[in-house]
């Protein structure tokens, strides 16, 4: 049940008091990689088109001849990978791309969120602090222009913010104060070290979603302090500032974009915003799933339980949400809320054997969904992440963009043709996934 405004109120006031007056104990400093002059590498120009995945969706015209005609005007960009295990439970991937392109520019948006949310897990780990891990209270002070505090969280079961909490917001309904707060937590120069020694050489992922700020403000984030039960302070971080420059880009999107009531009859720039390549993302995914696949640099400091918590609540529906509680509103966050491949922007019940361990993203006319597909009755499981640019008319900021009429059914037909292909696909082996059944907190 929830707490009352009066008695969130009275928690807001309380954790104020109790983060800004509590005596602080010397603690090890977040960890931080040594600033460096210039950062991020820029991609290779190269277009990978697999002849499998090409034939494929020559024999479905009727969802995907546009898709082939256009693939360069909507930036359509795949990864479907197979994934076949042995006697040994050990899997063997096998990659197939079409029209991929790490140089050409797609808008991430909040697809940022999923290496964002494994990284805030790692970098609590990493502190090594007795009482510190994602249940713990987290308090967001504001110290610059532009930041925002945050004492209390009415849809956490204590009424209280932690970093786990805001996990399951990202997770389940992609909330976008919920990724600031990661971000605010880790600093973008802290992200972008970890991104880039991880193999993940050009992401750049510079700013906060859903507001707008200078790259100045962005270079600065929150101070935040953590308290235990008894709301002693159990670390005390600092405001942070990014000293990090990163390879100047030249990202552009369209023909043309609103500014104000303006139209600019000009590519928008993108420069200085997110910047993530399908590929990076799909690997991010594949190294959570199957550690082993990805080198031992490219893997995350995760524990079992950081893994399982990560897996339940990418897969756990909105509807299947205590807290927060969405399954209250199913007006607003339906079934499929964040599952584009396979159900498109179908509102209704999902079959309970099918589970997609997934990101998606969409801003700015561009559609993107990041996947581990499982059928746990049929024993199939493959990886399928896939992004278009839903904009016909090439004009941003204009509201008009494509996605019922072109975004979501392509990526529901996509899914639906990946998911019966592996249905008829002959496997050696027939995979064990009891490891994905997860007890949602509805069910």
């Amino acid at each position: 049940m929830h707490l009352k405004k009066s008695a969130h109120k009275f928690l807001s006031v309380a954790l104020f008091f109790l983060a800004y007056c509590s005596p602080v104990k010397k603690l090890p400093d977040a960890p931080m990689s040594k600033p460096v002059e210039v950062t991020a590498t820029v991609p290779r120009d190269s277009t990978r088109t697999d002849v499998f995945l090409e034939d494929l969706l020559k024999k479905y015209p009727q969802y995907f001849d546009s898709i082939l005609q256009k693939r360069k005007d909507w930036n359509v960009q795949l990864i479907y990978t197979q994934i076949d295990k042995g006697a040994n439970g050990i899997p063997a991937l096998k990659h197939y791309y079409f029209n991929l392109n790490p140089a050409k520019y797609f808008y991430p948006a909040s697809t940022v969120k999923f290496p964002v949310s494994i990284l805030a897990l790692q970098k609590l780990n990493e502190l090594k602090i007795k009482g510190l891990d994602k249940n713990t209270t987290i308090i967001t002070g504001q110290a610059y222009s532009g930041q925002t505090a945050v004492y209390n969280d009415p849809t956490s079961p204590d009424g209280k913010p932690s970093i786990g909490h805001y996990i399951k917001k990202i997770l389940m309904v992609s909330d976008n104060d919920a990724y600031n707060r990661l971000y605010e937590f880790l600093g973008p120069q802290y992200i972008n070290d970890q991104l880039h020694q991880k193999g993940y050489g050009d992401v750049q992922l510079l700013h906060r979603l859903s507001i707008f700020l200078s790259p100045d403000e962005n270079r600065h984030t929150n101070p935040v302090k953590f308290l235990d039960a008894q709301n002693k302070i159990v670390y005390d971080q600092p405001m942070q500032y990014n000293t990090a420059q990163y390879v100047q880009r030249n990202d552009s999107v369209g023909q043309g974009y609103y500014k104000g009531k303006q139209l600019m009859n000009e590519p928008m720039d993108f420069s200085a915003k997110n910047r993530i390549s399908l590929e990076d993302l799909h690997t991010i995914l594949i190294s959570l799933l199957f550690p082993s696949k990805v080198t031992a640099s490219q893997r995350f400091n995760l524990t079992v339980e950081d893994r399982n918590f990560l897996l339940k609540y990418m897969s756990q529906l909105p509807t299947e949400s205590t807290y927060p509680p969405y399954s209250a509103d199913t007006a607003s966050y339906w079934p499929a809320y964040c599952k584009f491949l396979l159900f498109g922007s179908e509102k209704g019940e999902l079959p309970k054997n099918i589970r997609i361990f997934n990101k998606v993203g969409d801003a700015y006319g561009q559609l993107t969904d990041v996947a581990y597909i499982v059928d746990t009755d049929k024993k199939i499981e493959f990886f399928l992440s896939a992004t278009i640019l839903c904009n016909k008319d090439g004009i941003l900021n204009d509201d008009k963009y494509d996605y019922e009429t072109l975004g979501f059914p392509f990526m529901k037909h996509l899914g639906q043709v990946l998911y019966e292909f592996e249905l008829q696909r002959k496997r050696k082996v027939v995979p064990n996934l009891s490891s994905l059944i997860f007890q949602y907190d509805k069910f």
